[in-house]
This record gives structure tokens, C-alpha cells and sequence, in this order.
């Protein structure tokens, strides 16, 4: 398939409503949206946006589950060319507060509730400290205020708080302020956005520190998400379930624009449910499939799930060791690609090709898509590595262009020759492919040497009682740090201690080989929000005096 022509969202989508105006391209319960139609919707909510004040620039945040209104608010946003704040459904009112604060919102479109949490009184909260000086519109999506209640409410919050919130507003009162906004004003907004204007300003989960803000263009939005999409050979009749969330660069720098460069169809669940997901599967015929190991794993061990039928599913992404790719793999994922990227990168900068061997597939994350140069460097000198040696991934390309208040953090983040630190391990083989070995923060030094955990723990993985391995090091008053090795076994296997010894002997050099293995579930794991492993939180499994068990 060809990539789309227009190089910005607004004019994608008008092209893409051109080339496929009947297929379905957004699906949402009983909601559905052909392309045509969701170019309607997306102008509709555009003309509410320019009629409460949002103009070019500003920074618009979204805070809800994956609705149809997110990514139509999404795509409305960009008709502005204003620029839009996905926000953590998982997040503290703390949390929010300082992305809120730190982006500069200055109007914020939420759902009421999500789960258990209740955004209504999380902002509540937050405007009642008044720390958010530039947020001046609230709209609800929800309508759980009448228009007429909601329009008199707007009056009494502008009278009252001196400015800090000019209007709290629903759904419908937004769209029926639109009305008095012509589709030109929006045009000329639309057509005044470049592709390297920001579309969309992203933010780093924070475990350790405060969140880093990300902002992405235009142009590399659309051109590297088509690639993405090329190597999973996506077509405009591709069906994507996407219950990965949109405020994860996963969502929308990923999954949700590789099937609109394609003309394909998104079919969205709020929020992931495993029985939910395998009947929606099943009802809408999906055939790519985004999900995270956790995600797999929930599916895979659902009491219901051979009652379902998933033989629609075809290509997609996911992510984690051998084992676990080969876990989606046998849901029924069968031409499912291996990938590389981050956030900065545009999501994914390295991909597997859906007709790749099985074998590489399990094992690499790819070569890198086209306009994407990948560099192995020394982590120490910074030398660009040969074939075969493992060192930092740096890449050029479609990367960040700076982190939002940070020009140190953005300073540091390029080497002198522009290329992009990831901070991350691999290695690149004679044909170009790339392997990923872990963070450059997770290498251990033992007795002086660096040893990538990645690298013991495919090993660990190979034996045939061990599902799971992850390595970490932990104190040692000779070696600096021992290595320790996290087991979770093969369902009815139980490992023994001396052969798991005697097999990393025989496959590894001595230093490593791990001191000792714990063993446990993948129930016990810490997690993030977004279902990866907190490897700096492993060693919380270990007995409280330090000293694992054999």
C-alpha cells in the first residue's frame, strides 16, 4: 500500500475520508464511525473547541478510557493545531495535578469516573488548591449535566473563580457552541499546521523521578506508524483491538495510526477485561492484535477462552522474551511482530516482519524502519561497535525533538553525532537486525566484570522446567554484587536448585552464573500500569535479610 500523501493529522484525515469514506474506521460499542463519518464528528468537536477558545498552540489534555471520544477529541485537537496531553487513567490526583500543571493545560476533557477511580472529584481536588492557573475549560463527556444546567454553571464558575476556570461544560453543550463556529475557521487552522508543528506532548511513567514530557510532531506521527503498519502487512481491512491504552505512546503513536495511515478499522475497549476482550475479538472478526505479556498471559489462561473464536486474529505487536512472544504466537496471533522502540522514538524504531521466520521473530526485534539509523555504542567510550557486541542502542531518525521544560535533559539526550540515547542495551548481527539486551541502569558488576541480565536470563529460559527468568543483582562483600536469578517455573515443573546450577555451568561463562535462584509466580511480579516488570522492585521477592533461598 502506499503511504498517505498529507504529512499533518488534519490533512490525513480529510485524505483518508476521500480514500476509504465508507469503510468503518472507529468502532465503540454500538457506536461506529465510517472515515467519512469520523471526519464529521472530528469537525464537530473542533468547532466546539475553537468556540470555548482553545486556539493553535494551546495544550488541550484528555482523561478518560478508550472511548471513541478520546480519539475523536484527539483528532479534533489537531484540526486546531493545538496540541493534546494524554493522561494516566492509573494516576494519583497528585500525579495529575503535576502533569496538568507542568504541561500548562488550558482546557481539560474528561470522563467523570473510570474503574474505581473517580476523575470528577480528583479535579475537584486539584481546583480547590488552585494550582492550575492556566486551565480555563472543562468539559465532561459524560452529560451528566443537563446543557441548560451546565451552560448556567459555566457563568457561575466564571463569576466566582476569579478567572482560574472559566467554564465547566458536557459533551453536548461543547458541540452545540460549535454550531456557531464555521467549518472555514476550521479549515484555515487545519491548513495552517506544518508537519514538524508538536502534535501531541506524552509523558514518562515517573517510577523514579518526575515525568518527563514528550513531545512529537506531525509528520513523523503519520510516516513512521505507516511503517509500522507496512511490516505487519496492514490493509485497509484490517481490524485492530485496542484495549492498550490511548495515553500510552503504544496506543497512539502506534497502534491507533498505523491502522489510519492504512484505511483500517479501530476497534476500542475501554479498558481491558479478558473476557470482554476475547467476545469483542471474536464478535468484531479482529485481525491485529496489541498487547503486553501480562495481557497475553490473562487471555491465555481465561477458563473460557477455547470457547471463542480468534481465528481472525493475524499480525500485530507485543513485546518480552522468547517464551512469551510464542505465548501470543500460540493464541492464535500467528504472524505476530517483535518490536523495539520508546516513547521518544515514535514508538517503535526497529520491527519484525510479519513473514519473518519464527525464529526470528522470537528472537529479534527487527530491522529498522526505513528513514531509522541504528548505532551500537561502547557504553563506556561511546565507539560505534561491530556486529555482535552488545552496547547502548542509539538512534537517528524519527526521534523527540526536546523534553518539555528540560534542555539539559534534552541536551543530554543526543551524542555529537545527533544520534538519540536510549539508554538501552543490544546488539546488531551481520544482516542489520537488532536484539534487544536490557537497560544500561539494570547491567551488574560482579567481581569488576559487566554482565547484561538479559543475556543469563535467555539462557535460564532454555531449560525446560523455567518459563520466566529474571536476573538482578544483589550486595556481595567480594564481587560488588552477586547475581541472583528469579524463577518462575513451567506449570506442574518444579526446578531443582543443582540442575539449574550445573545447566548454567555448562552454558555460560563462570562469572555468569547466578549465586542463587528464587522461585515464584508471575502473580507475584510488581508491575507498572502498563504491565512490564519493575526489575528495580525484583529484589522486594527475596527474603527480608537479603539472602535469597537456593
Amino acid at each position: 500500500m502506499s503511504m498517505p500523501e498529507s504529512r499533518t493529522i488534519p490533512l490525513l484525515i480529510k485524505e483518508q475520508a476521500r480514500r476509504f469514506a465508507s469503510n468503518e474506521a472507529l468502532i465503540d460499542g454500538t457506536r461506529r464511525y465510517t472515515y467519512a463519518q469520523l471526519l464529521d464528528e472530528t469537525n464537530s468537536v473542533a468547532r466546539g473547541l475553537l468556540a470555548i477558545g482553545v486556539t493553535r498552540g494551546d495544550r488541550v489534555a484528555i482523561l478518560m478510557g478508550n472511548r471513541a471520544e478520546w480519539l475523536i477529541t484527539f483528532l479534533a485537537i489537531q484540526q486546531i493545531g493545538a496540541v493534546s496531553v494524554g493522561l494516566n487513567t492509573w494516576s494519583s490526583a497528585r500525579e495529575l495535578e503535576y502533569t496538568l500543571s507542568h504541561a500548562e493545560v488550558s482546557c481539560l476533557v474528561a470522563a467523570g469516573r473510570l474503574r474505581s477511580q473517580d476523575f470528577r472529584a480528583a479535579i475537584a481536588g486539584i481546583r480547590g488548591r488552585g494550582s492550575l492557573n492556566r486551565l480555563q475549560s472543562l468539559v465532561w463527556i459524560d452529560d451528566h449535566l443537563a446543557p441548560e444546567v451546565a451552560s448556567e454553571l459555566t457563568d457561575k464558575i466564571s463569576g466566582e473563580l476569579n478567572g482560574e476556570l472559566n467554564g465547566e461544560i458536557n459533551w453536548s453543550e461543547l458541540l452545540r457552541r460549535g454550531q456557531a463556529i464555521t467549518q472555514e475557521q476550521v479549515d484555515i487552522s487545519a491548513h495552517a499546521v506544518q508537519p514538524d508543528d508538536d502534535a501531541m506532548l506524552l509523558y514518562t511513567s515517573g517510577s523514579t523521578a518526575a515525568p518527563k514530557g514528550i513531545l512529537l510532531q506531525h509528520g513523523y506521527w503519520i510516516s513512521n506508524s505507516f511503517q509500522i503498519g507496512e511490516r505487519q502487512h496492514v490493509t485497509q481491512h484490517d481490524r485492530l483491538w485496542l484495549a492498550v491504552s490511548l495515553f500510552w505512546s503504544f496506543g497512539i503513536v502506534n497502534a491507533a495510526p498505523n491502522l489510519l495511515t492504512h484505511g483500517g478499522c479501530v476497534v476500542l475497549q475501554e479498558s481491558f477485561d479478558a473476557s470482554e476482550a476475547l467476545a469483542l475479538i471474536e464478535r468484531e472478526r479482529c485481525s491485529i492484535f496489541y498487547g503486553t505479556p501480562n495481557i497475553v498471559q490473562a487471555l491465555w489462561e481465561h477458563p473460557k477462552r477455547a470457547q471463542f473464536d480468534l481465528s481472525s486474529l493475524r499480525s500485530g505487536a507485543t513485546i518480552g522474551t522468547p517464551e512469551q512472544v510464542q505465548r501470543t504466537i500460540d493464541l492464535g496471533v500467528r504472524e505476530i511482530c517483535n518490536i523495539y522502540g520508546l516513547s521518544e522514538t515514535y514508538g517503535n524504531c526497529a520491527v519484525t516482519d510479519a513473514h519473518d521466520p519464527l525464529a526470528i521473530r522470537l528472537q529479534s526485534v527487527g530491522l529498522p524502519l526505513p528513514g531509522v539509523t541504528l548505532r551500537i555504542c561502547h557504553i563506556d567510550s561511546g565507539e560505534p561497535q561491530p556486529a555482535g557486541e552488545v552496547g547502548e542502542i542509539r538512534v537517528k531518525g524519527p526521534v523527540v525533538r526536546e523534553y518539555l521544560k528540560d534542555p539539559a535533559k534534552t541536551a543530554e539526550s543526543f551524542d555529537e553525532s545527533g544520534f538519540f540515547r536510549t539508554g538501552d542495551l543490544g546488539l546488531l548481527d551481520a544482516d542489520g537486525r537488532l536484539y534487544f539486551k536490557g537497560r544500561i541502569k539494570e547491567m551488574i558488576k560482579s567481581g569488576g566484570i559487566n554482565i547484561a541480565p538479559a543475556e543469563v536470563e535467555e539462557v535460564l529460559m532454555r531449560h525446560p522446567a523455567v518459563r520466566t527468568a529474571y536476573v538482578i543483582g544483589v550486595p556481595h562483600p567480594g564481587l560488588d554484587e552477586a547475581l541472583v536469578a528469579i524463577v518462575i517455573p513451567e506449570a506442574g515443573l518444579i526446578p531443582v536448585h543443582a540442575e539449574l546450577l550445573a545447566f548454567c555451568k555448562n552454558e555460560m561463562a563462570a562469572y555468569k552464573v547466578p549465586h542463587q535462584f528464587h522461585f515464584t509466580t508471575e502473580i507475584e511480579l510488581p508491575l507498572t500500569t502498563t504491565g512490564k516488570v519493575q526489575k528495580a522492585r525484583l529484589h522486594t521477592l527475596l527474603p527480608t535479610n537479603g539472602e535469597p533461598k537456593p
